[in-house]
């Protein structure tokens, strides 16, 4: 049986409805109710605003996408309607935010997102809230599902010739609703290569994050490099902090400043001999350590998640190095659990370890007795989406690892790529 279309009704008043296409007239029986009819045509939306019931919508999402808020109360029957007007809700999207009722019996935002939708929603009572009508059908609604997503950054370098520990990519973590049909995006953040010379800065990692419609973007931030030698020492700020070198300050962590925080500051260096030796990186779940007298200071510790349905330690800091031309070889950091790399062993010319890949650790601190010795390179960052078996869509790319705990489907980006909910 064909559908009518909003466009081809041109009047409607009491049973009887007349098409604007012919001119025919259509009998409603008595007693029935004819959704979206009787309502009252509103100028074209371009902005967001708040609907009344019993009008009609045509909503322009060609210049951006912007939300419409329903009423903040309602009752049994009420109607709205809202179009598509330029055919641009798949561009640029139309939020609903139900104000505090509910929406399909969720309290979470709708989302239209395809092109030329037009929906009528009607009130129905407290525990479903607004149910919607399109061409008859009810699922043209999508109804959103709630995803936990850990987004880990890639760690910074340890820093040369007796440097210090790299910095942790920044940790964080979110539970959001995700809309089927719509796609996310997930950048996994490389960690930073070791430096090789004399007095070379170390880097700091690289970001990761993910982005899509109807969700708040997460980014975490590349772990702050090492300071290096007494040419090079200043180290940089990050996920996690950077180890000081010589007696200059430690990078700091947590920046950009978020909440919960995303990592630690970096340790402290002692700048004399015997050894000058450096500060730990920070990781995510503690600072890094201070050098006291001829001992480097270790790496932070990482912070455990289980997401994948086992506990795993993500963003340690890299242990420092220490210089051993003084006559006194020292001892070098640790590194963080959670991927932090090691100090290079002291006594000879040492460099210090990677962190390890997709846990965004820091780089170990190179130990240098006679010549420039090469920081460890940060461990790459890591994106994972933990999502319901019975909503998990399979559509994906970048070649995630898909596995399954219990009644969710894991989706684990080593390297970026998206994800179809």
């Amino acid at each position: 049986m064909p559908l009518l279309k909003v466009n081809q009704i041109a009047s409607y008043s009491g049973n009887t409805l007349t098409l604007g296409t012919t001119g025919d007239t259509i009998q409603i029986a008595s007693g029935a109710t004819l959704l979206g009819a009787g309502l009252t045509t509103q100028s074209v939306q371009t902005t967001g605003f708040t609907a009344v019931k019993g009008n009609l919508y045509p909503c322009n999402t060609t210049s951006s996408a912007f939300t419409v808020t329903l009423p903040a109360s309602a009752s049994v029957g009420d109607q709205i309607q809202l179009v598509d007007y330029a055919g641009t809700f798949g561009t640029n999207n139309l939020t609903i935010n139900p104000n505090g009722l509910k929406i399909s019996g969720l309290t979470s935002n709708a989302v239209l997102f395809i092109n030329g939708t037009a929906v009528t929603i009607f009130y129905i009572d407290s525990t479903q809230g607004w149910l919607v009508s399109s061409d008859g059908l009810r699922s043209s609604f999508p109804v959103p599902y709630s995803a936990d997503i850990l987004v880990v950054a890639g760690g910074g370098a340890g820093g040369s010739t007796g440097g210090g520990g790299g910095g942790a990519g920044g940790y964080r973590t979110s539970t959001q609703n995700i809309y089927p049909g719509l796609v996310y995006t997930a950048t996994v953040g490389a960690g930073a290569t070791g430096p090789t010379g004399y007095g070379v800065a170390a880097a700091s990692g690289s970001n990761s994050s993910i982005t899509g419609t109807g969700i708040t973007t997460i980014t975490s931030a590349g772990g702050g490099g090492s300071g290096g030698a007494d040419i090079a020492p200043i180290a940089s700020s990050g996920g996690s902090g950077g180890g000081a070198n010589r007696s200059l300050s430690a990078g700091s962590g947590n920046t950009p400043s978020t909440s919960p925080s995303q990592g630690n500051n970096g340790g402290t260096a002692i700048n004399s001999l015997p050894c000058y030796p450096s500060g730990g990186g920070g990781g995510a779940g503690a600072v890094g350590g201070n050098a006291v007298s001829n001992t480097g200071g270790n790496g932070g510790n990482g912070t455990a998640s289980s997401i994948t349905g086992s506990s795993v330690t993500y963003a340690g800091g890299g242990g420092s190095g220490v210089y051993s031309g003084g006559g006194t070889p020292g001892t070098a950091g640790s590194g963080g659990t959670g991927g932090g790399g090691n100090g290079g062993a002291a006594g000879g010319n040492n460099a210090g370890s990677d962190g390890t890949a997709n846990l965004g650790g820091g780089g170990g601190g190179g130990t240098q007795l006679s010549v420039g010795v090469a920081g460890g390179s940060g461990g790459s960052g890591v994106v994972i989406l933990s999502v319901p078996t019975s909503r998990y869509s399979g559509t994906t790319t970048g070649s995630p690892t898909v596995t399954t705990s219990g009644s969710n489907t894991i989706i684990k980006f080593t390297g970026s790529g998206t994800y179809t909910a």
